[in-house]
């Protein structure tokens, strides 16, 4: 059995404590929360695990094997850092960090104490991303153009952090587990409505070396709520939206090929572009159902347990901050262009 200790009881912790709890191969032994109230709170849900104040007290514990840390990600890394440091394995909420050079310190630190650090990269163990993956992996999609996401809704906001690294990181962690090219640079801008001037819009522009382009849509201050990603590839497009109850992902037979006219009557025939549009049937693929959360806790379990790597793995959690750290920089600077390779 792996005990883990969960810090936070906050607006995440009490889903983890839910999907721990009921994993096999697994005991939640104690929850830490410095706030009076949600301890309180956890204490009528859980009156069977311990409910402290101290993350010192599961630190200094020999029998908790890992902490889960459900907290602000400005403390993420001090917290990380000394539980790896007490020989606990480490699971963090998104993003991994702060910054990238704190995330390759935790890494590093990982590698030497031989724990695992993983990064709550939950939308990677949903089953429509599983099945885009699948689907991606067989080329069925082809070469990935571009990569279309809108993540946006009223609320929640964030004193710490703005809407990039609030909601890009599921999207950007999402497009790097489907696409294996890094991404080159990136291109932001935002603004911010309130007086902490905390972004709460924001646009990211991703480009690549190749002829691929991603870009995200983010926000907390629509009147509706949009979970879409679209994805154009050489062969057919993909439209992922996760509000959808069952028919969440659907894959479209459609495309266009471009030629250019075999005249040499003019400069202009020769350019001319022929556009041809194919329109072909579309499809509903069949998704495994169950609780992503639950697969995430899993996946953790297991690499503590077996010694496997896990999918939300830290190199994936640093490149998520690498690339949040770049678009923040082109924020601040009204949308210049700052490269990453």
């Amino acid at each position: 059995m792996i005990n883990i200790a969960v810090v936070g009881f906050g607006y995440w912790g009490p889903n983890l404590v839910r999907n721990f709890s009921q994993l096999e191969h697994c005991t939640v032994k104690s929850i830490v929360e410095t706030n009076a109230g949600r301890r309180s709170t956890a204490q009528k849900l859980y009156p069977q695990i311990p409910t402290m104040p101290s993350f010192d007290a599961v630190i200094s514990d020999p029998h908790i094997d890992a902490i889960v840390l459900a907290v602000p990600v400005s403390a993420h890394f001090p917290l990380a850092k000394a539980a790896l440091l007490g020989g606990k394995h480490v699971l963090l909420e998104k993003p991994m960090t702060d910054s990238a050079e704190h995330a390759r310190e935790l890494i590093d630190l990982a590698q030497r104490q031989q724990k695992v650090l993983m990064v709550d990269h939950t939308f990677l163990y949903t089953g429509a991303i599983k099945k885009i993956k699948e689907l991606t992996s067989k080329g069925e999609i082809g070469e990935m153009q571009y990569f279309d996401s809108v993540r946006i809704n009223l609320g929640l906001f964030q004193h710490d952090s703005n809407v990039l690294w609030d909601l890009a990181a599921h999207d950007i962690s999402m497009l790097e587990y489907l696409e294996a090219e890094p991404i080159q640079s990136v291109v932001a801008t935002g603004i911010s409505h309130t007086p902490n001037r905390i972004e709460n819009i924001a646009y990211l522009t991703a480009y690549y070396q190749s002829n691929k382009i991603a870009h995200f849509t983010l926000s907390w201050t629509s009147p509706v709520k949009i979970r879409k990603i679209l994805i154009g590839g050489t062969r057919k497009m993909l439209v992922y939206d996760d509000l959808e109850p069952t028919e969440k992902v659907k894959v479209y037979d459609t495309g266009f090929s471009m030629n250019s006219e075999d005249s040499t009557n003019s400069y202009e025939e020769r350019n001319k572009i022929l556009v041809d549009y194919r329109v072909g049937d579309a499809y509903i693929p069949k998704i495994e159902m169950g609780e992503a959360l639950r697969g995430m806790a899993a996946d953790f379990i297991r690499s503590i347990r077996e010694g496997t790597e896990p999918t939300a793995n830290a190199q994936s959690g640093l490149s998520v901050v690498r690339i949040l750290e770049a678009a923040d920089r082109s924020l601040r600077n009204r949308g210049q262009e700052v490269m990453l390779t």
